[in-house]
């Protein structure tokens, strides 16, 4: 059999960017029906206070209103709910308050909705918003998170006794404390990892209908799993979730908030009904600001014991986790998940964190691209730097003394996760080669002869990617010959529509694009678990290279008879089945058109279930140039060298790899998003919000050293996080190395100008 031009492994372009580049993408808002009723949500302009609506007459009255809906008239639905509860230490039950679909007399932060607003245009709506008139008694307000806790803070819930919503732990404590008591080092550092904004391109939109005949919703809108959203939104509707049929087409970015059920889905839905109309709601970028769930957000303390010889014998580690004002879906968990990667590549015996979940009168804050891991990540990363510093140790030794060794796998550690493989000393040594390490100092010359102050750094980190739920689906032969997937998961901009038309290619030696992918139907596709943490390809690439190699059987076996040859004697070539060395062969058009060819006979189901997670791990080496005149920092060279197990498509690869780096270098010299003491949100839009331009990204060097998971039948690990993952510890140990003359020892994200001036200058007086 001749090799398969486009099947697993080969550098093929997005089937889907001709589509996409040329303007003929399909987006939610492309699917508004002409005379659809649009809706307008009012939103709170303060951070807490109790509210009375004085009057809606004015604003049903006015032209155009259809009707305005508060919380009083959807007291039938469940309150969204938090899927991820989390015990105290003390085996208590953590605080649960209540996510109303809309505000009931309290507001909790500025952008809580408060009242729904459906007319015959977007803009006859925003009017009847701005007539609602409302009084507001504000109350006290926290945002900040070490006030939240503080003795005497103003209570985001008052029936609970503090802001903290849960506290809890992991690892032996009275053991860790022992190791630091006798150790002959202790390093310890406090960390910022800064609130985000998603702020993909394209902004939340949704159109929600009711068929009165069939009793059924239709739902429209952007998501990163359709039948996650249907269960939910059904859940909180109190519907079977047969009744409503949710369909997702092209999406502008998800980076984990698209994953959300939002309050805004089920109101739509039962307003559509209760008019008889289809309803359309689009988001603009402020809305997004203070509505769509917020990122990162951590304050965390982490210290290392260490022995004479720089080896690492335990680690403490206490998170304190923004919450916003609610509880969002995943939002306990995403600290926690975290602190299971706390250790990251290294051999660190002991372990004890501790994980404090914080109410403050903000955004809720839930999954952001990584979710935990990033966080962790750049702790660890940070504080083995600031080790090597203290015991004047190369940085690049005193990882390697402390690296797990390929020897050591399968390695449990000490938060227990099991990691299968890895060679992180290898990937590191031939990252920094490729980077030129061994001749920065030159480059550090010639930078200081300009004026300009030039730093290296690196990380080296390892995350958990694509573990817990399955993913089923099928691949079907069509009538004309060509491919059809159906499959769960669904696109954000990855490319899955190329990615799993190479493995389909792959068995059926067909062109990816005589393969067509469909995603995003709850009533096509029957089952599914969506994308997020990086295992649309892990899980759902093994799911259908199990069901094209079943299809493969069945095609073989319904074109034996017509060639008469038995089915061992069958091979794929060029699109045929063909008895091998013979040029006797049928097409897939043909086989399609056989009596014998029914419908089951041409689709081929399977699933699989990952039985434990990958883990893709790697090096970054990041060099930045700062201006000690102005603070200005840049990221001037980028290097990575990553594992992910199996490279389905290189160009794909580098595609998700460049982006996160790019959303990780955003983090750690640009965004910051700001609240005023009293709530206010001061960076809600791009007037005040910094996002990465193409001036701040750097070109790439990139390169995968894999090595196999055992874990995953392809040997597959996860992409899609890992550039986010490493970039904000590398540019940051960079960032303080050309800080470094000055005496900084540390400097918190978003490292942005003024903020460098000012450590500078610090030290200078």
């Amino acid at each position: 059999m001749k090799p398969v031009k486009f099947g697993i492994g080969q550098a093929v372009r997005r089937v889907e960017d001709q589509r996409l580049v040329s303007g003929h993408g399909h987006y939610t808002a492309d699917d508004i029906p002409e005379g659809a009723l649009r809706a307008v949500f009012l939103r709170s302009s303060y951070a807490n206070a109790k509210f009375t609506i004085r009057d809606l007459q004015a604003a049903k009255a006015m032209p155009g209103v259809k009707a305005v809906y508060t919380a009083e008239d959807f007291k039938e639905f469940a309150d969204l709910p938090c899927l991820a509860p989390m015990q105290n230490t003390d085996g208590t039950k953590m605080s649960l308050p209540p996510y109303p679909l809309l505000a009931r007399g309290e507001v909790r932060h500025v952008g809580d909705a408060i009242a729904l607003v459906v007319a015959e245009t977007a803009e006859q709506a925003r009017l009847a918003v701005e007539a609602i008139e409302i009084d507001y008694q504000g109350g006290a307000v926290v945002v900040d998170m070490k006030k939240a806790i503080a003795a005497g803070a103003p209570l985001v819930w008052p029936q609970f006794d503090s802001n903290v919503a849960v506290d809890t732990s992991m690892g032996d404590k009275s053991a860790v404390e022992a190791i630091f008591a006798k150790a002959e080092h202790v390093v310890e550092l406090e960390v910022v990892n800064n609130r985000l904004v998603s702020n993909y391109m394209e902004p939340r939109a949704a159109i929600a209908s009711f068929d009165a005949a069939t009793k059924r919703y239709t739902f429209t809108l952007g998501t990163q799993g359709v039948h996650n959203q249907r269960g939910l939104i059904a859940t909180v509707m109190k519907i079977d979730p047969k009744d409503l049929h949710v369909i997702t087409r092209d999406v502008g970015g998800g980076f984990g908030t698209k994953g959300f059920v939002f309050r805004e889905y089920p109101l739509l839905l039962s307003a559509a009904k209760r008019l008889g109309q289809t309803i359309a709601w689009v988001s603009d970028r402020t809305e997004h600001f203070m509505a769509d769930a917020q990122g990162r957000d951590n304050v965390t303390v982490a210290a290392m014991a260490l022995d004479r010889s720089g080896r690492f014998l335990a680690m403490k580690v206490d998170i304190l986790g923004n919450m916003g004002a609610y509880l969002s879906q995943f939002a306990p968990y995403i600290p926690w998940l975290g602190a299971t990667m706390a250790t990251g590549v290294y051999d660190i015996p002991a372990l004890h964190a501790r994980m404090r979940a914080v109410f403050t009168h903000t955004v809720p804050v839930d999954a952001y691209r990584g979710a935990g891991r990033p966080e962790a990540a750049y702790v660890l990363e940070r504080l083995v730097d600031l080790c090597a510093s203290r015991l004047k140790m190369p940085r690049e030794e005193i990882r390697a003394r402390n690296f797990i060794k390929p020897s050591q796998m399968p390695f449990k550690t000490s938060t227990g996760r099991t990691y299968d493989v890895g060679e992180f000393e290898a990937i590191m040594r031939h990252s920094l080669s490729k980077a030129d390490y061994a001749g920065f100092a030159t480059r550090r010359d010639e930078a200081k002869s300009k004026g300009m102050l030039r730093g290296i750094g690196f990380s080296s980190y390892i995350e958990c990617t694509a573990w817990g739920s399955n993913e089923e689906g099928s691949v079907r032969l069509e009538d004309d010959g060509t491919f059809t997937v159906l499959i769960g998961t669904q696109s954000n901009g990855q490319g899955h529509e190329t990615a799993y038309a190479q493995v389909v290619a792959q068995h059926l030696d067909v062109s990816v694009d005589q393969v067509r992918v469909v995603q995003g139907d709850s009533d096509r596709v029957l089952t599914g678990n969506g994308t997020g943490g990086s295992r649309s390809i892990p899980v759902g690439a093994v799911m259908v290279d199990r069901a094209s190699t079943k299809l493969v059987q069945k095609l073989k076996e319904l074109a034996s008879d017509k060639l008469e040859a038995a089915v061992a004697d069958l091979e794929i070539v060029d699109g045929h089945v063909r008895i091998a060395g013979t040029d006797r062969a049928m097409s897939y058009g043909e086989i399609a058109k056989l009596p014998a060819a029914t419908p089951d006979k041409r689709i081929a189901m399977d699933e699989f279930m990952p039985p434990e997670a990958t883990y893709p791990n790697g090096t970054h080496v990041a060099e930045v140039e700062v201006d000690p005149q102005t603070g200005v920092a840049q990221v001037v060279s980028y290097s990575i060298c990553d594992d992910f197990g199996m490279t389905l498509n290189p160009l794909l690869l580098a595609g998700q790899v460049h982006g996160g780096v790019a959303q990780g270098i955003g983090q750690a010299l640009l965004e910051r998003t700001v609240y005023s003491d009293d709530g206010q949100l001061l960076t809600a839009s791009f007037m005040d919000y910094s996002m990465p331009r193409a001036i701040d990204i750097p070109s790439f060097r990139f390169e995968t050293r894999n090595v196999p998971s055992t874990t995953n039948p392809l040997g597959l690990k996860g992409a899609g996080e890992a550039g986010s993952i490493a970039s904000c510890p590398a540019v940051m140990n960079a960032l303080v190395d050309a800080l470094r003359e000055f005496g900084v020892e540390h400097i918190d994200m978003p490292a942005t100008p003024p903020k460098v001036f000012a450590a500078i200058h610090a030290k200078q007086a």
